[in-house]
């Protein structure tokens, strides 16, 4: 298929100016061209179903823009050299939407991930697309506050509930047992386990105000769960804090499974 063009030209019989394009494999362009380039505003349609619109700058998607790719997910925000780079919102297939900071491609920085399905919210710092560092994650009526180390939490923090009192504690890591008839397939990390050291008012605490901790391991891989009075018990579904990472880790799934297929989408659409 030979690639069709019609528009303006500058005086060596380049694209320049606005133009529209039928590329060889099926995909078509309609915008601004500089000196043969895809450069300026336009709108780049796949053959697949997926549009960009918005800047190029050499034939790459640079600036602001729009990608809208064929499972009815959604980026719109700031690119750099053909990436999701700088600030943006994310809308997924499965409802769940992330807006804030990206690079490469990633979510990175600051941000926030809203699950459509339970209507809570991960508030704070990523890195390389996995949540990592000081954060929140927000529930129906209740919240917790504290580290995260890839995607899970860990370290010191706090659940803080609506009726007006905190629930302090520490995720810790369990020890990895090692058995001997499991040589051969490296062992599946275990969840942290939450221990709890007290209960109080409000506080205003945060896990800015101390440093990072280097984890602490229990002995014997188990560590101690405390028991909390029934009055904290959390209202939608009897929901107990102590499970909540397991909520935490279910919606981590998801939100993985988002972020491969975004890699798969930027492998599949160039633009």
């Amino acid at each position: 298929i030979k690639q069709e063009y019609e528009g303006d030209r500058d005086g060596e019989g380049r694209r320049h100016g606005l133009g529209k394009a039928r590329l060889p494999n099926g995909d078509t362009y309609e915008g601004q061209y500089e000196h043969g380039l895809r450069s300026g505003h336009g709108t780049y349609r796949f053959k697949n179903g997926a549009l960009y619109t918005g800047d190029y700058l050499e034939n790459k998607k640079h600036g602001k823009g729009v990608f809208f790719y064929p499972d009815g997910s959604k980026y719109a925000g700031d690119w750099v050299h053909d990436q999701r780079q700088g600030y943006g919102e994310y809308l997924y297939a499965n409802g769940d939407t992330y807006t804030g900071e990206w690079a490469n491609n990633k979510r990175h920085g600051q941000g926030t991930y809203v699950y459509k399905e339970t209507g809570s919210k991960y508030v704070g710092c990523w890195v390389n697309g996995i949540q990592n560092g000081p954060a929140e994650l927000i529930h129906l009526n209740h919240r917790f506050k504290g580290r995260f180390l890839n995607g899970k939490p860990l370290g010191r923090g706090k659940f803080i509930f609506d009726i007006g009192c905190e629930q302090h504690g520490e995720y810790i890591q369990p020890v990895q047992e090692k058995e001997e008839e499991d040589e051969d397939e490296p062992p599946l990390p275990l969840e942290p386990i939450w221990k709890v050291s007290e209960i109080t008012k409000l506080t205003p605490w945060s896990p800015d105000d101390e440093e990072l901790l280097v984890p602490k391991e229990t002995e014997g891989g188990e560590a101690e769960e405390g028991e909390i009075p029934s009055a904290l018990d959390a209202e939608e579904g009897g929901d107990h804090p102590e499970g909540d990472a397991g909520e935490e880790g279910e919606e981590k799934r998801e939100e993985e499974v988002n972020q491969d297929e975004e890699d798969q989408e930027i492998t599949d659409f160039g633009g």
